[in-house]
């Protein structure tokens, strides 16, 4: 079921990026052929490729192109989508069947719809759908003739030339066959490149030589080369404000250490068994050693997931996970919008590139613990970056959610007028007291300002930090139970749109916080840009203090640290009200949610240990004890003259039993 689950999400994953494209406008979509594209929608080949600088490949991709020039603008787009998706298909499976170490059939049909889910998912072939663009094929030939080519075949390699033609700077894989005994390929990759490139010329001279002598081998076309789109240390240098000869030497340096770093390294991992991870470290200084790398053509990135860091079961999941996270989300979801960490989340896919083709220390095959890795230290406690990784897209997803939630002001204030209804029905309408009373003393408003502000994440965030440190197990409860929590209450902004009680016009209530607010601006000043004002209901501000109030007083037995934990919801409900920003059932609408996530949370289905150390037996390699049994071993007979030698000791046994095992083990790779 859950085989069938995963085809079925990489199916639908599919299916919905092939309609995003194709559901938009003409003019919106594939638009890096809009070169192509002539009167009545019909694709022309008599005009410059370059002359309106949208199209970015080379003259040899143009050339590839001209059958298409009696396609319809409509039929070019179905047939191309579809067409990348066959090629995005195929790269998943190339990939698959080169998995570095001990596979089993079983993980093997997992590993193909899950590497299918993550290629579809990720920037790079999300981004080549929408432009239109050709970056995926030069990948994929590339892993078909580094990956299944002999030691002797040149079509590996002339496949490798057509790649190069596509994209010339994956032609450094040329050297890499060279220096890998496969020298044959090696030329064929040469040869087929400049054969290509001469039949381009010859067919296109113009083109040709716009895009080779006068941008630079295409480094002026397209977007500005110090957009932060260009991924490369080409566009890293420009946006640091380096121009001229300064930054073509300097470039020049940097591009010749990282190619022969990324070499050595590639040539390391072939020899070692790990063609795959060979592929995507060179892939990786290819990525940053081109004139421009756009986020289309950083797929090399996302491959190198298949690099194994660390000797411990935990560790080995930081890596996939941060690469899948850097090739799925912008880089301010996985780092804090601050004016020092800016640079790095700009610039995180060339900063990965680089640590995967000049630095990270991916295990060896011949490493005992690479098909077997360690126990952690502490079983209960999970691993420290992956739960960092976690609160942080946690937060940024639960930010981009909120701000997603139907913000319609005539529907948000008629829910409010309905609270007020109710709450006056129930005579517990108390927030306009509160409200006034605070706002007309100062100190108690500039009091519940700060509490309204600072203490909503930072008490919740340090009762975190001490379970992990001190009692792990009640941790992973804690944390789980806050994440229901907080899911529940992105359901209830999405169901329940509600103006908070300092929005609601007319009613006398007094914005503490941000002071005097314009109702009749639709957008209430510059207030709206920071988050979606009417996710009010239910109050997470509430919800929070109420779970740790329940964290604090299942973890003491000191009566003033309980005292003190259950004071803290209390003065929360005030302070929401006292600053009108929630009503008294948004407070009830909080500890309902807290509540379901503590009675679901230990209920979840919980994942049996990933890791059990590298001194348990494999499952993948060891034979079944139940064939072992069916087919026992016969008996030697021994002569009636002697009498029956005694069982041999367990140490003279030992090396026999143990060849016997062994040779039960499969033998495939």
């Amino acid at each position: 079921m859950a085989l069938i689950g995963l085809w079925l999400l990489a199916l639908t994953l599919a299916v919905r990026q092939a309609a995003v494209v194709l559901s938009r406008p003409a003019d919106e979509r594939l638009t890096d052929l809009l070169a192509w594209i002539g009167d009545h929608g019909v694709l022309t080949a008599g005009e410059p490729l370059y002359a309106e600088g949208t199209f970015t490949g080379t003259p040899f991709a143009g050339l590839v192109l001209k059958p298409l020039t009696r396609a319809a603008q409509a039929g070019l787009g179905v047939a191309w989508t579809l067409g990348t998706l066959l090629l995005v298909a195929a790269v998943a499976w190339v990939a698959v069947r080169a998995l570095p170490g001990r596979v089993s059939p079983r993980a093997s049909l997992f590993a193909t719809p899950v590497a299918l889910c993550l290629l579809t998912l990720s920037l790079p072939v999300r981004n080549t759908f929408t432009l239109g663009q050709t970056s995926i094929l030069p990948v994929l030939l590339v892993l078909i003739g580094w990956l299944h080519s002999g030691r002797d075949r040149q079509w590996g390699g002339a496949l490798i030339g057509v790649a190069a033609a596509l994209q010339p700077a994956v032609l450094l894989f040329a050297p890499l066959l060279w220096l890998t005994g496969r020298r044959p390929a090696a030329l064929a990759a040469g040869g087929t490149f400049a054969t290509a490139t001469l039949a381009a010329w010859i067919a296109m001279p113009g083109d040709s030589w716009t895009y080779w002598v006068h941008h630079l081998a295409g480094s002026g076309l397209g977007e500005a080369a110090d957009g932060l789109s260009n991924q490369s240390l080409h566009g890293v240098l420009l946006r640091l404000g380096l121009r001229g000869p300064l930054e073509l030497g300097l470039l020049a340096v940097l591009v010749a250490a990282v190619a022969v770093v990324a070499l050595r390294r590639a040539v390391h991992y072939a020899r070692d068994g790990q063609l795959l991870l060979s592929a995507a470290v060179l892939g990786c200084g290819v990525v940053a050693c081109s004139p421009t790398m756009w986020q289309h053509q950083q797929l090399w990135i996302l491959l190198a997931l298949v690099g194994r860091l660390g000797q411990r079961g935990p560790d080995r999941l930081v890596w996939p996970i941060l690469v899948v996270l850097v090739m799925t989300l912008d880089g301010s979801a996985l780092l804090p919008a601050m004016p020092a960490l800016s640079p790095l989340a700009e610039n995180l896919p060339l900063l990965a590139a680089l640590a995967v083709a000049c630095a990270l220390p991916f295990l060896s095959t011949k490493d005992p613990t690479f098909d077997a890795p360690l126990a952690p230290r502490v079983p209960e406690r999970p691993h420290l970056l992956l739960e960092l990784l976690l609160i942080r897209v946690g937060y940024w997803a639960y930010s981009y959610v909120r701000s997603l939630a139907p913000d319609g002001r005539d529907t948000a204030e008629a829910h409010g007028r309905q609270i007020l209804d109710w709450e006056a029905a129930l005579h517990i309408d108390v927030e306009h007291t509160l409200n006034n009373f605070a706002a007309q003393t100062p100190w108690l408003e500039n009091s519940a300002n700060f509490y309204y502000s600072a203490f909503h994440f930072l008490v919740p965030i340090s009762l975190l930090a001490f379970l992990y440190v001190r009692r792990p197990l009640e941790y992973r409860k804690a944390r789980t139970s806050l994440s229901v929590a907080t899911l529940l209450g992105v359901v209830g902004f999405y169901l329940y749109p509600l103006a908070p009680p300092r929005l609601m016009p007319g009613l006398g209530y007094v914005d503490t916080a941000h002071g005097p607010q314009d109702l009749s601006d639709p957008d209430f000043g510059a207030l709206t840009e920071l988050s979606n004002q009417y996710a009010a209901m239910p109050s997470l501000h509430v919800g929070w203090s109420l779970w740790c109030a329940v964290v604090i007083v299942r973890m003491t037995s000191k009566y003033w640290l309980r005292a003190l934990g259950m004071l803290y919801p209390m003065l929360t409900v005030y302070v929401v009200m006292a600053t009108a920003n929630h009503y008294i059932l948004d407070a009830a609408g909080g500890a309902l949610v807290v509540t379901v996530g503590m009675l679901l949370g230990p209920r979840l289905p919980k994942p049996g240990p990933l890791w059990k150390g590298s001194t348990e037996p494999d499952p993948v390699t060891v034979p079944a004890q139940s064939s072992a049994a069916e087919v026992p071993e016969p008996e030697r007979p021994e002569p009636v003259s002697k009498p029956a030698p005694e069982p041999a000791p367990v140490a003279e046994r030992a090396p026999r039993d143990e060849r016997e095992r062994v040779d039960a083990e499969p033998t495939g790779g």
